[in-house]
């Protein structure tokens, strides 16, 4: 399997953006705000035709799309904090409208339908230069910023008491979330991203108690997927996207029966620090 170039290629970006996905959804999902990577997901498609109709790179337009789209939302967020569901959902409909236009341009039906579910055939070294880029990054902020990432998946408010500026870290954390999604499209798709960023993180919280033991846990999980998941879709010809969200969701099923055989109380309620 490992003979094929493409498969290298599949599996070292693959590898590297199951790292990255659930280091940003951990800090999504604790405070409450993963429909936002599935708006970024979807919006993806929008930049993904754009590049297909310019003739440059795809992932270069879904990444211009998603920070576009995610600094939307904060942006929204911020002047109508009532409505902070309604800014993703007004986001999401409009890139899901743009990409409904833009298809219908995009040459070679069978290309854009790759960046929905995923292919790993399709993965260039280009491809690999910038997710290595991305997830050098990506892992390098979640680790210097560790603590306050820390304290924006706990409270706002707390961060800013504790002296977090929380200005900076959440327009880099927003911009990092919206590159990692991006270029997830690839091999996991824009339709399913969001569920590889969240099911590791549903997955772990069923049998940890702190924020440390969930991140390194969901990282560890999402490894898992990912590589099951590619050698699954290699060997059976399927979607890598779907192959790896179906192994998310054995392996949440699995943890769920473990978690009721040992009746550990759920922690999602309060995570320890």
């Amino acid at each position: 399997m490992l003979v094929f170039e493409f498969m290298q290629r599949a599996f070292l970006a693959g590898a590297m953006l199951a790292i990255m996905i659930p280091l940003i959804g951990v800090v999504m999902v604790n405070r409450r705000t993963a429909m936002i990577g599935d708006a970024l997901s979807h919006t993806s498609l929008a930049g993904v035709a754009i590049g297909l109709i310019g003739g440059f790179d795809p992932v270069i337009g879904a990444i211009l799309i998603c920070i576009l789209s995610a600094f939307s939302i904060e942006g929204i967020r911020k002047r109508l904090p009532q409505f902070g569901d309604m800014a993703t959902a007004v986001v999401m409909s409009i890139g899901l409208g743009l990409t409904a236009i833009l298809a219908n341009f995009a040459p070679g039906g069978n290309t854009f339908d790759s960046y929905l579910f995923g292919s790993i055939s399709s993965v260039t070294k280009l491809d690999l230069k910038m997710t290595t880029i991305a997830f050098v990054v990506v892992v390098g902020f979640s680790i210097i910023h560790y603590s306050s990432l820390l304290d924006l998946a706990i409270d706002v408010n707390l961060s800013r008491l504790v002296g977090v500026n929380v200005k900076v870290v959440n327009n880099l954390f927003t911009i990092l979330a919206a590159i990692t999604i991006a270029l997830s499209t690839r091999i996991v798709g824009a339709l399913l991203v969001s569920s590889l960023m969240v099911l590791p993180v549903a997955t772990a919280l069923m049998v940890t108690r702190s924020y440390r033991t969930t991140l390194l846990t969901s990282v560890l999980l999402g490894l898992i997927y990912m590589v099951v998941g590619i050698i699954v879709s290699f060997y059976f010809d399927i979607r890598p996207g779907g192959a790896i969200v179906l192994n998310a969701l054995i392996g949440m099923a699995i943890f769920g029966i473990i978690r009721k055989a040992r009746n550990i109380q759920s922690p999602i309620q309060r995570i320890d620090m």
